[in-house]
C-alpha cells in the first residue's frame, strides 16, 4: 500500500496505491466524503471499497482531494474536487497504461463527485456510489447516465435521505441501456458502522457478476419503479 504524491492543478495531491500483479488488471479510483466534514481516504467505507476491489485483482488508488491531509490546495465547492479526481484518473492511466477496464467509486461526497466524472471521461466502464447526497446535490447532470453501476444506501442514513437515493436509482434505472443494482441494508447508519462486511460484500458479488447483472436488473428494475 505505497503513499504517493501526484500532480493537481492546485498542487500535489497525496493517496495510496495498491498496484495489482497483472499489468493488465482492471483498475479503480476511489473518492473520499466532504472535506469539510472530515472525509478523508482514510474514512473506513472508504477503506472498504479500496480493499474490496483490490481483493478482486483490480489495482487501486485512493487519494485525498485538495486541502486535506498532504494534498495541496483547498476545498473548492466540488469544481476542483472534480479536477483533482480527474487528475487522478489521468495518474492511474500513466501508471496501468495496458489495465482492461477503469471503474469509480465514491462514497458521499464522493459518489456525487463520481458520478460527475463519469459524464466526462467515457473511459470508465461502471460506478459504485455508496450514500450519494441525492438531497443535497443536484444529479439531473446524469441525463443521461453514461454507463451503469451500483448504489447502496442504509435506511437508518441519518444524512442522507434513503427515500431521495431511492428516487434517484429509479430515474436512472428508466434510461435507455441502464442497469442499477440498488441494496439498501437495513440498519446501516451513514457510515455503515456494524455493516462494512455486508457492504464490502455486496460490492465484491458486483463486481464478480457485473456483465450478468446486465440480464438480471431489468426484473430489479421493475420491481424498484412499482413501489
Amino acid at each position: 500500500m505505497p503513499d504517493i504524491l501526484f500532480a493537481g492543478a492546485a498542487g500535489r495531491l497525496e493517496g495510496k496505491f495498491q498496484p495489482a500483479s497483472d499489468p493488465k488488471a482492471p483498475v479503480a479510483l476511489i473518492l473520499h466524503p466532504h472535506p469539510q466534514h472530515g472525509g478523508t481516504m482514510n474514512n473506513k467505507v472508504v477503506y472498504t471499497l479500496y480493499k474490496t476491489f483490490a481483493e478482486k485483482g483490480f489495482s487501486v488508488l485512493r487519494f485525498n482531494f485538495r486541502g486535506v491531509g498532504r494534498s495541496q490546495g483547498s476545498y473548492d465547492n466540488g469544481e476542483g474536487e472534480l479536477s483533482d479526481a480527474a487528475s487522478a484518473l489521468d495518474w492511474l492511466q500513466a501508471m496501468n497504461p495496458h489495465a482492461r477496464d477503469f471503474w469509480v467509486a465514491g462514497f458521499s461526497f464522493g459518489a456525487w463527485v463520481s458520478m460527475q466524472l463519469l459524464m466526462r471521461r467515457p473511459e470508465l466502464k461502471a460506478f459504485i456510489a455508496v450514500s450519494p447526497p441525492a438531497d443535497r446535490y443536484e444529479f439531473n447532470f446524469l441525463a443521461p447516465c453514461p454507463v451503469s453501476g451500483q448504489m447502496i444506501q442504509g435506511d437508518a442514513d441519518t444524512i442522507v435521505t434513503p427515500a431521495a437515493v431511492e428516487k434517484l436509482a429509479a430515474k436512472l434505472s428508466t434510461q435507455r441501456g441502464i442497469a442499477i443494482d440498488y441494496h439498501v441494508i437495513p440498519g446501516a447508519d451513514h457510515f455503515f458502522t456494524h455493516q462494512l462486511d455486508q457492504l464490502s460484500a455486496l460490492v465484491g458479488d458486483y463486481i464478480d457478476h457485473h456483465d450478468s447483472f446486465y440480464e438480471e436488473i431489468p426484473k430489479k428494475v421493475a420491481a424498484l419503479c412499482s413501489r
